[in-house]
C-alpha cells in the first residue's frame, strides 16, 4: 500500500460520493419502465448504479417479459426521454444536496495543496457540480463522450488521473459502487470505497459514510 505522503490528488465519482443524484436517476428510469409496461424492482435500481445511460436502458429492456426488441434509434429516443425527465429533476439541486462531510473534505484538500478531478459516467456532471457550487474545486471533469468503455473498465479513472498530471500511485480514487472500485484499481490508483456496495470490491481504504471522510482518517488507514 502507498504511503500517505505519496498522495498528491484525488479522482472523484459523483453520484453517491459528492451528492446523491442516484435517487433522481432511479425515479426517471422507474417512470420510463412504467411507460413501457416493465415492472420495476429494487434489484433493477441497485444494478443501475455507476453504469452508463445506454447500459442502464439495455438492462431494463432485458427484463421486459414480452421481450420486445428496439432499434438503436428507438433506444436512443428512450434514453433521451429518460434524460430529459432526469434533467427536470436535477434542476432542483442546490449546495444543500452535497453529501455530509464532502464540502469540508474538499476545503481541507485544497488548503493542503491537493488537486482533484471528476470521473463520472454522467453527461450531466458539469451542470450538477455548477448547481452544487463545487466546480472550482476540480481541475477537470472527464467527458463521457470520449470513453469507449464503462466501469468496471478503468478507462474513466485513467483519464481522470491524466487530468491531474499525476502518476497513478499518487492518486486516491473515491467510489460508492463496486464497479467503480474495480475501475480505480485497474487504473493503478488507490481505491477508497464509501458505503456497503463499495466494500464488496475490497478497496484499499473504506468508510461507511461520507462524513467520516477526512485527510486525517485516510492517513490513519494508510498507516495501519
Amino acid at each position: 500500500m502507498v504511503e500517505f505522503s505519496d498522495i498528491k490528488g484525488f479522482t472523484f465519482d459523483l453520484d453517491g460520493v459528492i451528492t446523491d443524484t442516484a435517487k433522481f436517476h432511479e425515479a426517471a428510469w422507474h417512470d420510463l419502465a412504467d411507460d413501457l409496461g416493465i415492472e420495476w424492482s429494487a434489484e433493477i435500481g441497485n444494478h443501475l448504479k455507476g453504469i452508463s445511460r445506454m447500459a442502464s436502458l439495455d438492462m431494463i429492456l432485458a427484463t421486459d417479459p414480452q421481450g420486445k426488441q428496439y432499434s438503436q434509434e428507438e433506444k436512443q429516443q428512450l434514453a433521451d426521454k429518460k434524460n430529459a425527465h432526469y434533467r427536470t429533476l436535477i434542476a432542483t439541486v442546490t449546495p444543500d444536496d452535497i453529501l455530509p462531510g464532502i464540502k469540508s473534505f474538499l476545503d481541507d484538500m485544497l488548503d493542503k495543496g491537493y488537486t482533484a478531478s471528476v470521473a463520472s459516467a454522467s453527461k450531466n456532471a458539469p451542470s450538477i457540480l455548477e448547481k452544487l457550487e463545487l466546480t472550482s474545486y476540480f481541475v477537470g471533469i472527464v467527458d463521457p463522450a470520449t470513453l469507449t468503455h464503462g466501469k468496471p473498465n478503468p478507462e474513466i479513472f485513467v483519464k481522470a488521473g491524466e487530468l491531474l498530471n499525476l502518476q497513478p500511485s499518487q492518486i486516491i480514487g473515491l467510489e460508492d459502487a463496486s464497479a467503480g472500485v474495480e475501475a480505480i484499481k485497474g487504473a493503478g490508483q488507490t481505491a477508497l470505497g464509501i458505503g456497503s456496495a463499495a466494500k464488496t470490491a475490497n478497496p484499499e481504504l473504506w468508510f461507511d459514510k461520507t462524513e467520516n471522510l477526512t485527510l486525517n482518517n485516510i492517513k490513519k488507514q494508510l498507516s495501519v
